[in-house]
C-alpha cells in the first residue's frame, strides 16, 4: 500500500510515521509513505500557496494552482484507487471505510490548511472526502496520520497477530470486550473466572456478551446501523 500526501507543512507528519507499528511497517516494506511539500509548486518568487477568498471573508484559502499542479504531476505518474481530501464537511470516517482502504495499491491523500481549499480542486482531482469527526483542526496532517494508521493496521503483515485488528472496537459495529492481563488479582479486583478457565467456547461467548454490552451502554447508536 502506498500513501502520497500532500501538504503545507510536511514537518507535522515526521513523528507519526517514525515510531512503533508504522515505522515497522515502512521499514519492512508493507506500506509507503510519500509526503509531498506543496510548497515546493507555490506561485511566484515567494512561493505562494494560498491567498484571500473572493467575496471576502476570514481566512486564507489554498490556492488552486499549485495544487492542481502537484495532484496533475502525481496523477500522470501514478495510478490511484482513490484521492482523498480530509475535510471537516466530508463523509464520516469510520472502520468500514478503512477495511474498504486497506484494500487498495495506491491512495493520494490531500491535505487542507489555512481556512480550505479552492473548490475547484474538489471538483476536479478528489474522489473521496473524508472528516475524522465533527470538529475543526488547523489542517489536515493530524487527520492523515490518523487514515495512514487505522488503514495500515489492517494490512496482512502489519501487526504480529493479523487476527487483532479484526478483533478490535467497530469491527462488525460493537465495542471491544473489557480485556485483562496479569496479576489474576488486584487490591482486591479479579479477573474473570472465565478468562482463566480455559474453556473457549465459554470465553467466546462471555466476550460476545460482554461486547453487546459494552455496545448497547455506551454507543447504542452502532447497534441502530
Amino acid at each position: 500500500m502506498i500513501f502520497d500526501i500532500i501538504s503545507a507543512i510536511p514537518e507535522l507528519l515526521e513523528s507519526p510515521f517514525e515510531h512503533s507499528i508504522l515505522k515497522r511497517a515502512i521499514d519492512s516494506g508493507l506500506i509507503e509513505v510519500n509526503v509531498i511539500e506543496l510548497r515546493k509548486y507555490g506561485v511566484g518568487h515567494h512561493k505562494q500557496i494560498d491567498d484571500y477568498q473572493y467575496g471576502g471573508g476570514a481566512g486564507m484559502v489554498m490556492m488552486v494552482e499549485p495544487l492542481d499542479n502537484c495532484i496533475s504531476e502525481l496523477k500522470a505518474a501514478h495510478s490511484y484507487d482513490e484521492i482523498i481530501f480530509v475535510t471537516p464537511d466530508g463523509q464520516t470516517y469510520n472502520q468500514g471505510k478503512a477495511n474498504e482502504l486497506s484494500l487498495q495499491k495506491r491512495i493520494m491523500i490531500i491535505l487542507g490548511h489555512y481556512k480550505v481549499i479552492d473548490q475547484r480542486i474538489r471538483d476536479m482531482h478528489v474522489t473521496l472526502e473524508l472528516s475524522i469527526g465533527d470538529y475543526v483542526l488547523s489542517g489536515g496532517e493530524l487527520p492523515a496520520a490518523v487514515l495512514v494508521d487505522s488503514i495500515s493496521r489492517l494490512i496482512p503483515g502489519v501487526l504480529n497477530d493479523g487476527t487483532s485488528a479484526l478483533t478490535d472496537s467497530h469491527q462488525d459495529n460493537l465495542l471491544a470486550p473489557p480485556v485483562y492481563t496479569r496479576p489474576a488479582e488486584y487490591k482486591g479486583q479479579s479477573v474473570p473466572a472465565v478468562l482463566l478457565s480455559g474453556h473457549d467456547k465459554n470465553i467466546d461467548e462471555w466476550r460476545e456478551e460482554q461486547a453487546l454490552s459494552k455496545t448497547q451502554k455506551l454507543r447504542p447508536d452502532l447497534l441502530d446501523d
